[in-house]
């Protein structure tokens, strides 16, 4: 069984794209190209299932035609709208920097005390500075002169927090 805290979210499927079982693919990460992966894992019903690509095509820098194996309708593939895209951080290239999306989940430490400040339940870049959306709703910048280390392994941020940015 696959368990949430071995994937990230990379985006969302659209509507079936033609007859044959193709379906649109909004995607906020093109990690699954990036390391030519066979198969991506979709949310079916709270359950993390994985589907292999027959092959996928481009059509913006954020969509993508996808037919997975044995999806052949347009009706099978209308079943997969609106299900939510991941991706096993297990075959994410160590050498390629992470994106913003697979750092959700990340535990973040305080570089200070070494203690847990939060978990990063979103990420914040509507406007000019980065922000790190904590679960319980604080928000902290997350700017690179604040990140000391990133540990994928390990799945947290250790980052010197600004004075007084807890108490706000």
């Amino acid at each position: 069984m696959i368990k949430p805290e071995e994937v990230y979210r990379i985006g969302r499927l659209g509507k079936p794209h033609g007859i044959h079982g193709e379906v649109s693919f909004l995607f906020d990460d093109d990690v699954f190209d990036r390391v030519d992966a066979e198969y991506l894992i979709l949310d079916i019903d709270g359950i993390l299932v994985p589907f292999f690509m027959e092959e996928y095509r481009f059509r913006t820098d954020s969509t993508a035609l996808v037919k997975f194996c044995d999806v052949d309708t347009q009706d099978r593939a209308r079943e997969l709208t609106n299900c939510d895209v991941y991706f096993p951080l297990a075959l994410t290239d160590d050498e390629a920097p992470l994106s913003l999306q697979a750092l959700v989940g990340f535990r973040l430490i305080d570089a200070q005390t070494a203690r847990q400040v939060g978990t990063i339940a979103s990420i914040d870049d509507s406007t000019a500075n980065l922000l790190f959306e904590l679960e319980d709703g604080t928000l902290i910048p997350a700017h690179d002169e604040l990140i000391t280390h990133i540990d994928p392994k390990k799945r947290q941020i250790t980052i010197h927090l600004p004075e007084g940015i807890l108490d706000l």
